[in-house]
């Protein structure tokens, strides 16, 4: 069990001035809540900046994995897969409460790669990266009793891990916060300028505040944006081209008995992976598409779903039909153009930082590529180019201790201590809690002593008193963000309950404005 961080402090800023940071972050999407909390933890002070909600992007609209990336492999990707593979084992152990092991099945399709290949590339993913938790791979012969189409005779097995990407990015966030961070969603950056050794911001909070904020150093971690920033917000020219790829998903009802997930090779030789979500579906993705257009607006288009569908009914006795979709998403993910490469697909999801400013002048760092397993190894790198400008920051912290929440030895230890300590909750709501929250559930539930005491329910566990939380703690404002990236209880709340949740919420926000 990881330590949480020891340090909590507000820090002071001189009336009637500019606020002067050492850091501003554009984007609150996973590298730049990460970044943020890198930096918080050093001891510098720092303000992110995200124009919609955190995480509300690609963030949140991945397939809720870290993991090597075992079809890295084939594009000789090793010391990406490496990174990934370590820091696969430092998030398991620094954030249990949303990330937890996975195995997944592999069926061997001879016409497709030979089972030797398979074999060495998962000797490789066993080897090349350090393991010390999760069990190696397998492989053996099938009975044709499970729920794959009985032509699909052999499968191998493997391990990764399953994360809550939405939450990955607000616990950042929240620690961030605990640490002296200023963390501003619903905040644009409209304009950033150089003046000496400091960055003029000037921000947009809302639809008509403006705010004009002074930072020694400006870190760019837009995602989608990165390019579009760079060029119309700091006024200078992108060293890099980004190449924006859709990748979206479905969610079916369980489509398998099990808690393992299955990787899916298809002939155009990309992969698609099954995994098991929410208790009683399955989440399937995703694609790789190239994407014009505001990132924001994105969809999952009819040929995708056709596409996904298509894949799984090769693989699974069960053929699911375009009415078993109950849910359905899609991000961009932001990747380093490369022009040698037309299939999406083949485009590497590693990234670069680029570093502006010569003595004397204040720094700009920009954030190009990236996976969600690798976001902490990324803010760690971050803050390395900085250091120059920041000689005296404290070193590295973050693998040493826990993310906001992480801080207990097991699921099981800490479903027993709030069983314990609130005997009234029900096992559904435990369960969701630790998984959820993790420590972080004893901040709304302290001083509670009844369900009847945790206000207005609104279905499948969610409450008042937690919904309170929500807006509080962790910047939640709307339905979309309560119900999918906060929580994903939108699977499980019928149109009556959310209609009743959003009547709540504008009650609250009319309240708000009242005050």
């Amino acid at each position: 069990m990881l330590k949480p961080h020891p340090e909590e402090r507000r820090i002071a800023r001189p009336a009637g001035q500019a606020p002067i940071y050492d850091l501003v972050v554009i984007g609150g999407g996973v590298n730049g809540a990460g970044i943020a909390n890198d930096a918080a933890g050093r001891g510098l002070s720092v303000l992110l900046c995200e124009q919609h909600d955190l995480g509300s992007h690609t963030s949140s609209a991945s397939s809720k994995l870290v993991h090597g990336g075992l079809r890295y492999l084939e594009h000789y990707e090793f010391r990406l897969v490496r990174e990934a593979l370590g820091e696969r084992e430092v998030l398991l152990n620094k954030a249990p409460h949303i990330i937890w092991p996975l195995r997944f099945v592999l069926p061997h399709r001879p016409h497709l790669r030979p089972r030797w290949m398979l074999r060495a590339g998962l000797f490789l993913y066993d080897h090349l990266g350090k393991r010390t938790t999760l069990p190696g791979s397998t492989g053996g012969p099938l009975n044709g009793q499970g729920p794959l189409n009985p032509e699909i005779n052999y499968a191998f097995e493997y391990s990764d891990c399953w994360a809550d990407d939405a939450r990955l990015v607000v616990l950042n966030a929240v620690q961030a916060d605990s640490l002296g961070a200023d963390i501003r969603p619903y905040t644009c950056c409209e304009s950033a300028r150089r003046e000496g050794d400091l960055w003029q911001v000037d921000l947009l909070v809302g639809d008509d505040v403006r705010e004009t904020v002074q930072a020694r150093a400006l870190v760019n971690a837009a995602g989608p944006w990165a390019a579009r920033v760079m060029e119309r917000v700091v006024s200078t020219r992108s060293p890099y081209g980004v190449r924006l790829v859709q990748g979206s998903h479905i969610v079916v009802p369980q489509l398998h008995h099990g808690r393992q997930a299955y990787i899916l090779q298809n002939e155009d030789d990309r992969i698609v992976f099954v995994l098991p979500y929410e208790g009683e579906y399955s989440l399937i993705g995703t694609t790789d598409v190239d994407f014009q257009g505001d990132p924001s607006q994105v969809q999952p288009t009819e040929e995708e779903i056709d596409y996904l569908l298509q894949v799984v009914n090769a693989h699974f006795k069960r053929q699911l039909k375009h009415a078993d979709i109950r849910h359905r998403f899609s991000g961009v993910r932001p990747l380093i153009s490369d022009a040698s490469e037309d299939d999406p697909s083949a485009v590497s999801r590693d990234y670069s930082l680029t570093l502006e400013g010569a003595p004397g002048e204040a720094p700009l760092l920009a954030v190009y590529g990236g996976k969600l397993t690798t976001y902490r190894r990324l803010a760690e790198a971050a803050m390395e180019k900085l250091k120059p400008w920041f000689p005296a920051a404290n070193p590295s912290w973050t693998a040493e201790y826990a993310l906001a929440g992480g801080d207990f030895e097991s699921h099981d230890s800490l479903s027993g201590e709030l069983k314990a300590e609130h005997p009234w909750l029900t096992d559904q709501q435990i369960e969701r809690f630790v998984h959820c929250y993790g420590t972080l559930s004893r901040v709304f539930l302290r001083g509670i002593r009844s369900q009847a005491d945790m206000g207005e329910q609104f279905g499948a566990g969610l409450t008042e008193r937690e919904i309170k939380y929500l807006r509080e703690r962790e910047w939640a404002r709307d339905l979309e963000a309560i119900l999918w990236r906060r929580t994903k209880l939108g699977l499980h709340l019928s149109a009556e309950q959310q209609a009743r949740l959003q009547a709540y919420l504008l009650e609250l926000a009319g309240e708000i404005l009242a005050v």
